[in-house]
């Protein structure tokens, strides 16, 4: 073992300062594994992890939220109409990320065949509801229109086909 007496480039330590290290060193070698179970790190490092991939919701609460949902995200013209466009962003943001959920867990539910479709239309309606978000952050009238009316346009192709 190599020591301050062994190597004299090693600083020197007091026996009080020794013992303290020692007792640093023990403590955090018996709090590491604890310190890690409490931070939630997996130990597995080949795991999966399916938490991303599975819906909170099942398909029964997304469809009933699914018109209430629409519904709030449409009523964001009432703000948008009268220039509010921070209370018009976070109404916006706030249907728009409940109602992505409940239309991904349908999507999901679906048969192969028909998910392609029913994403494209998700896509339009998502982009286009994000495209009103920066226009409002820019304050741009035109391009908030625009992508207003595209929302509603996909609202409208993609609710009858879920």
């Amino acid at each position: 073992m190599i020591s301050p007496k062994t190597n004299p480039f090693l600083p020197k330590l007091s026996d009080n300062a020794a013992a303290a290290t020692r007792r640093s060193a023990v403590i955090f070698t018996a709090a590491s594994p604890i310190l890690l179970s409490a931070l939630c790190i997996a130990p597995a490092a080949g795991a999966f992890n399916f938490r991303m991939t599975t819906p909170d919701k099942t398909v029964e609460e997304a469809e009933e939220g699914l018109r209430p949902h629409a519904r709030s995200l449409v009523k964001v013209k009432d703000m948008l109409m009268s220039e509010s466009w921070r209370e018009a962003q976070n109404i916006l943001r706030k249907s728009a990320a409940s109602l992505k959920i409940d239309i991904y867990t349908i999507i999901q539910s679906k048969p192969p065949a028909e998910r392609r479709r029913l994403r494209e239309l998700y896509s339009e309606l998502f982009n286009a509801a994000s495209e009103i978000d920066y226009a409002a952050m820019d304050e741009d009238k035109i391009r908030v229109w625009e992508n207003y009316t595209a929302m509603v346009s996909s609202l409208e192709k993609i609710l009858p086909q879920l």
